[in-house]
């Protein structure tokens, strides 16, 4: 991952120094300036793009504090970014982007879970679940939570669906530690830290002493500024600090939260955490109209009622198809409306009485549709996931090289039906008239999501049109928020005035000049001199491939992806081809990039399918990587791929050969020797040649033969070709090969075992498919396919397969002509039942394949090992292992990376399980110890119940 040895080549003076004296102070490879990844970094959530000269991974508030410096020394402009989830254009940058590396993922639970301590780069639903043995939660409950992190929440005050104005970051805060911009670091929980500081920025705590007595003394402001925070708001700054606290230490604090980080950098922050009701019931209520819907939130605002979303008609029609929607969405008239309730109890006698006092204004309000109330939580984890995903959903339908713009207002909730109304009278006299209007309706909080053609000067002219009468409502008409909760960013910096007046404008400015003089934090955010900022610098979005045609680049998809920090996420990915593939069009030169983009898109990608999991709308990053891939090969690799899949036979027996020869060669050398060897020859040959890692499988055992002993329930056992062809390696706790274990443990639970014919040769076409060679993989599919079909008598029989990301392949090729269940899954249903499992104390450590999780079966095969062992942990920071077939052994820092964590607070002496023999080999390498199939661990557990 080496950069070219003149680190800062081809940037601009005074950058190119910049980076050279930064380079003395942090590692290079946490100084990014070549063109790709610049160029992937230059976007967030939002419609805007500014592409970073300099990108800086950050570990630690010390480099914070010399990144400061040195920008100061400079004068460049330095934006700090966490997840890059921020809807507004808070976190892009055309200077310096400082990114947040690994080293602020800590936590600490305080006072029995009523207080948490968070660095800023933990998920939201991260520190959520190191609450949820205390009951608690945080209170910010932003719908990209499972993504954004602490240091975005606290930042834009994120608010979200239940929290409202009470248990935001602002109101939930205890303390925090900040980095200013002249590096002076503060720690408001420690009185040490707060004492140090009264003396060393006297003249700062003064100035704001003054604002806050300016401003207390000013009633008519004071009642403006009160007025304003009793609705979400997140335009300008926390003014509300001035006039809560008298301390002035207190109120920087406050003012940290919602500045975007303008005025410092959080490092820290200690919230007060709120309860987490466990039982919770929901539903979908339809009205006849907006208004009917409005009024009705107004009554049940006086209700035990945790959350109320508002879907108008065109909100409802955008999800209408998805899963778990009822089919009469389809059939509402145009002027419907729905609202999404969700209710929440201590005990379930508590929820029972708060469901009745709800029911009792749902009733009296006469919905067309009643909400029909469930407390089944996969139901109301359904619900709700349409709900958060509805942004993304909309960006898939948008036409082609169009842009999702999502603005977020609040109001009085006393004028929320005429403001509903207000604002669809105004999308649609400026052309907006299939604009969805849906939110936070018990907050008087509504967004609005529409296309927008940036293409075109008339389109962005009609746009700014648009924004211009949206203020005059929603600020002038309503007094209300221009940004209920996605903060100010680029896109409402040239109307803070509009909204605060000249009077609290002016303190606005105040507040940004005492803390960071020179400007030189996250300019242009909050505060503008570019009136027509919110039209500059807008994202293109031009089709690139189908596959990804429908991303919105909001990075719902990154922590999953395994090579995110090692070279680029899913969304990284997608936005470097579509740069790569608007070049070229244009005629353009796009020569470095696609260089680049060969092994920092192509290479690098698992291509394990997980980003698909949490994009709402299912965009499969790794089809555009395996087409990438199919497109570098030539005529002579696809033929030699064809006599491989015709000659699969000899290629597996090949293999075997090959594996045995390495035992051999680790039995003479030494395992540590034949790896260092293989390292060496790598450094000369270059990538193509694999490394000889100590984990290596031996050989394995061929084909399984068939099992009869008459009279007794068949099933088809696939042994997949890596279980065929890989045995345990020498660190194997269990010497046998897999398919002998498995066959054990199906006659241990009274089945006969039915074995395709020809197996050997037979392959499910993965590790084509893999690599792009789409012929050859969809010809062993289908020939497999057919073995199974004859083998099951046309799909009579059960099917099951041993190795889970064959499975999955095998799942979707068989779909409506067999069942084939994967291992796990089958042990779990049928075996586990015919069994007798004697539990055992030792603990277990768990990896759930990626392809376990796309399957759905994460939670059998949890089940299944928890059956076996009272001790199962599961690695929390380990999604996919990234050994991806035979990628841990050509780009073996793709596995190192990935598995990074894997033992990180694993308990001593664990059995490591799993069910894929391919990510066992970096599992083992990574570990240290044994792994190997969940088979092996129930078979050692159990006996037969007869």
């Amino acid at each position: 991952m080496a950069e070219s040895s003149s680190l800062a080549k081809g940037l601009p003076t005074p950058f190119d120094v910049f980076v050279t004296r930064l380079a003395e102070a942090l590692p290079r490879e946490r100084i990014i300036t070549d063109p790709l990844r610049r160029l992937a970094w230059g976007t967030d959530a939002s419609f805007y793009r500014l592409i970073p000269q300099v990108v800086v991974l950050v570990e630690s508030e010390e480099e914070v504090r010399s990144l400061l410096t040195l920008c100061h020394r400079f004068r460049l402009g330095i934006t700090f970014r966490a997840a890059g989830t921020s809807l507004s254009g808070q976190a892009v940058s055309d200077s310096v982007l400082a990114v947040l590396g690994e080293g602020w993922n800590g936590s600490t639970i305080e006072a029995d879970g009523t207080r948490i301590r968070l660095q800023p780069g933990v998920i939201g639903t991260s520190a959520n679940r190191r609450l949820a043995p205390f009951g608690r939660k945080i209170g910010p409950d932003p719908a990209s939570i499972d993504s954004c992190k602490i240091g975005g929440i606290a930042a834009n005050n994120a608010s979200g669906m239940c929290c409202g104005t009470a248990q935001n970051s602002y109101r939930t805060l205890d303390s925090l530690r900040v980095v200013l911009a002249d590096g002076a670091v503060l720690d408001t929980g420690d009185e040490a830290s707060r004492q140090t500081f009264a003396k060393s920025h006297a003249s700062l705590l003064a100035g704001l002493t003054d604002l806050a007595r300016r401003t207390s003394g000013d009633e008519a402001l004071s009642a403006r500024i009160r007025r304003k925070f009793k609705i979400k708001n997140t335009i300008g700054y926390s003014l509300n600090a001035l006039i809560d606290f008298d301390d002035p230490i207190d109120i920087l604090a406050h003012l940290m939260i919602g500045s975007e980080g303008t005025l410092g950098f959080i490092s820290a922050i200690t919230y007060r955490t709120v309860p987490d009701h466990p039982h919770r019931a929901s539903g979908l209520a339809v009205f006849p109209d907006m208004e009917s819907a409005c009024r009705t939130v107004v009554a049940l605002k006086a209700t035990p009622v945790s959350a109320v979303e508002m879907l108008d008609r065109p909100s409802l029609r955008s999800v209408e198809s998805k899963p778990g929607m009822p089919p009469y969405i389809r059939t509402l008239p145009d002027a419907a409306s729905a609202l999404l309730i969700e209710i929440r109890g201590e005990t379930p006698e508590h929820l029972a009485a708060n469901l009745a006092l709800v029911k009792a204004v749902l009733d009296d309000a006469q919905p067309s549709i009643p909400a029909d109330l469930t407390t089944d939580r996969e139901e109301i984890e359904r619900q709700w996931a349409i709900r958060r995903g509805m942004l993304p959903t909309v960006g898939a339908l948008r036409p082609g090289g169009t842009t999702v713009v999502t603005e977020d207002i609040a109001v009085p909730l006393d004028h929320l039906a005429e403001a509903a109304h207000d604002l669809r009278q105004v999308l649609n006299a400026h052309g907006y008239e299939d604009a969805l209007i849906f939110g936070h309706a018990l907050e008087g909080n509504l967004h609005f999501i529409f296309t927008q053609d940036f293409n075109k000067a008339s389109e962005v002219e009609r746009y700014g049109r648009l924004m211009d009468g949206i203020a005059e409502v929603v600020a002038g008409r309503y007094d209300g928020s221009l940004k209920a909760e996605h903060g100010t960013g680029r896109a409402m910096a040239p109307f803070v005035e509009i909204e605060w007046g000249a009077q609290a404008f002016a303190l606005i400015r105040e507040i940004k000049s005492l803390f960071d003089p020179s400007g030189l934090l996250n300019p242009g955010v909050i505060l503008s001199d570019d009136r027509q900022a919110h039209i500059h610098d807008l994202k293109p979005l031009p089709p690139a491939f189908p596959a990804i045609d429908k991303c919105i680049e909001c990075g719902l998809c990154e922590r999953l992806c395994p090579s995110a920090g090692l070279t680029l996420t899913p969304r990284h990915r997608i936005v470097g081809w579509r740069e790569i593939t608007r070049r070229e069009r244009a005629g353009e030169n796009a020569d470095e990039i696609r260089r680049l983009y060969d092994y920092h898109g192509i290479d690098t990608c698992a291509a394990c399918g997980l980003c698909s999991m949490v994009c709402p709308v299912g965009i499969n990053t790794a089809v555009l990587t395996k087409a990438l891939r199919g497109r570098r090969h030539g005529a002579a690799t696809r033929w030699l791929a064809g006599r491989a899949g015709r000659h699969f036979g000899l290629v597996t027996r090949a293999l075997r050969g090959g594996l045995l020869t390495a035992r051999a060669s680790r039995r003479a050398l030494g395992a540590k020797v034949i790896e260092d060897l293989s390292h060496a020859l790598r450094r000369l040959a270059g990538p193509g040649s694999p490394v000889a890692l100590a984990a290596m499988p031996n050989a394995g055992s061929g084909s399984p033969r068939p099992l009869s002993r008459g009279g007794r329930e068949r099933v088809v056992y696939v042994s997949a070709c890596p279980s065929r062809t890989m045995g345990p390696s020498d660190r194997g706790g269990d010497g046998r090969f897999l398919p002998d274990v498995v066959i054990g443990l199906l006659d241990k639970a009274g089945f006969d075992v039915v074995v395709p014919e020809g197996l050997d040769a037979l392959c499910c076409g993965l590790s084509f498919e893999s690599k792009g060679l789409e012929e050859e993989a969809g010809r062993k599919g289908e020939e497999m396919a057919l073995a199974i079909l004859a083998a099951s008598e046309n799909g009579r029989l059960s099917v099951v397969m041993d190795a889970s990301p064959c499975s999955l392949r095998m799942k979707g090729i068989l779909e409506g002509r067999a069942t084939l269940h994967d291992l796990p899954e089958f042990l779990h249903d049928e075996v586990l039942p015919r069994l007798t499992v004697d539990r055992q104390d030792r603990p277990v450590l768990l990896h759930l394949p990626c392809s376990v999780k796309r399957m759905g079966g994460q939670d059998k095969l949890r089940r299944l090992a928890e059956a076996c062992s009272s001790r199962v942990s599961v690695p929390e920071e380990v999604t996919c292992c990234g050994f991806a077939g035979d990628k841990g052994f050509f780009r073996p820092e793709l596995n190192d990376h990935a598995l990074r964590h894997l033992t990180d607070g694993a308990p001593p002496d664990f059995v490591g399980c799993s069910s894929s023999r391919t990510c066992e080999i970096g599992l083992e390498q990574h570990s240290g110890a044994s792994f190997q199939s969940i088979a092996y661990l129930l078979d050692a557990c159990s006996r037969s119940k007869d």
